[in-house]
């Protein structure tokens, strides 16, 4: 890779066109292991790919295509022209053979999104487009190629569609829990293989700075002199390790609903990826390729997978996360911890508990 380097007007130093290109790069390579394990899984059951092109008669892709044909702007060389060069390069980068359709439609609000059951389509809106500049547009694009090259854009078309149907349901009780059970568990896939694209974005950006400059903008906006990279990661942390057992649940209540992780957990968790060995190996040449994918085993996927969750309970700062990883030690005093976590329910100081050995709370 080049490490020829030039100055824009107005933005940081930013790398130059001779960026590292990966061929034949498997999406194992930069998934997330949870996202990793549910795809092997998934492509390792005969038909699966039929099936949900059988769908494609009730889910409203056709009517979405038709849609940003008709209301939407589409990229190419004599529109967006700029878009039309990221996305091919990105293409190029990542070595996918099919040059995804791309629309930018009218939208203020900062977006993206790759859908579709049969092809991909990479979706922008305007405000995104007028927030980013060239390079952190660069690793967006290359984002969403991700998504392209991992498959992701026929599970998010389906995510839609429950969301969407269960909308149209929820008068049926029975009918709209189990719709949003299915949702749920969909987002909880989602949110990783949201980490998994923005590593593929950084590949394709290869400037971990303008993928920063990228989240900071989408949580803050375009006010970069008023923004600092290191205070945005530790507020990452601080929303991490901050609070007890009760601002713990409602961070689970807070992202169950999402289909992203918060903005600076993403920039956190991709610039702990960029730090990994498993980066650098990719960025030497050193990465499974697509043709292996067949020989990929949905065990190892998923004991990775379960590893990596294990791992982040034992390194977590969350005070959940570290009663959960005391319990699965065997660390005593447990009690005594949970009642301390959950004290500011009752609004008593364990010191203020009932006399003579009552319990606390109701």
């Amino acid at each position: 890779m080049s490490d020829d380097r030039h100055e824009q007007a107005g933005h940081e130093r930013v790398p130059g066109r001779h960026r590292s290109r990966f061929p034949g790069i498997s999406s194992r390579a930069y998934e997330h292991p949870a996202d990793r394990s549910a795809l092997v899984a998934l492509r390792k059951l005969t038909g699966f790919d039929t099936v949900f092109k059988a769908l494609s008669g009730l889910l409203p892709e056709r009517s979405l295509k038709l849609l940003f044909l008709s209301d939407s702007v589409r990229v190419s060389d004599r529109q967006f022209t700029h878009l039309s060069d990221m996305l091919r390069d990105a293409c190029y980068i990542l070595d996918l053979d099919r040059v995804p359709a791309m629309y930018v439609t009218q939208d203020p609000k900062p977006n993206a999104m790759c859908i579709g059951l049969d092809e991909p389509v990479i979706v922008v809106t305007t405000g995104l487009v007028e927030l980013l500049d060239e390079e952190e547009m660069r690793a967006v694009v290359g984002h969403e190629v991700g998504h392209a090259l991992s498959g992701h854009s026929v599970y998010r078309t389906v995510l839609l569609f429950l969301t969407s149907l269960a909308l149209k349901v929820a008068w049926i009780p029975l009918g709209n829990v189990a719709i949003m059970a299915i949702v749920t568990a969909l987002r909880e896939w989602f949110r990783k293989s949201e980490l998994s694209a923005d590593r593929a974005g950084l590949l394709v950006g290869q400037d971990l700075r303008a993928s920063m400059r990228g989240l900071m903008k989408i949580a803050g906006g375009n006010h970069l002199h008023e923004m600092n990279v290191d205070a945005f990661l530790e507020q990452a942390e601080e929303y991490e390790a901050g609070g007890d057992l009760r601002d713990s649940v409602l961070k689970i209540l807070n992202v169950l609903p999402r289909s992203h992780p918060f903005t600076t957990i993403r920039a956190a968790e991709l610039k702990k990826w960029a730090d990994s060995r498993d980066f650098q190996r990719i960025m030497d040449g050193h990465y499974p390729r697509r043709e292996e994918d067949k020989d990929a085993r949905v065990g190892e996927s998923f004991r990775q997978s379960a590893a990596s969750y294990a791992d982040e309970v034992r390194t977590s700062k969350d005070p959940l996360m570290k009663l959960v990883s005391d319990l699965a030690d065997g660390a005593g005093g447990l009690g005594g911890r949970v009642k301390r976590g959950f004290n500011g329910f009752t609004g008593q100081s364990p010191k203020d508990g009932p006399a003579n050995g009552a319990p606390a709370g109701g």
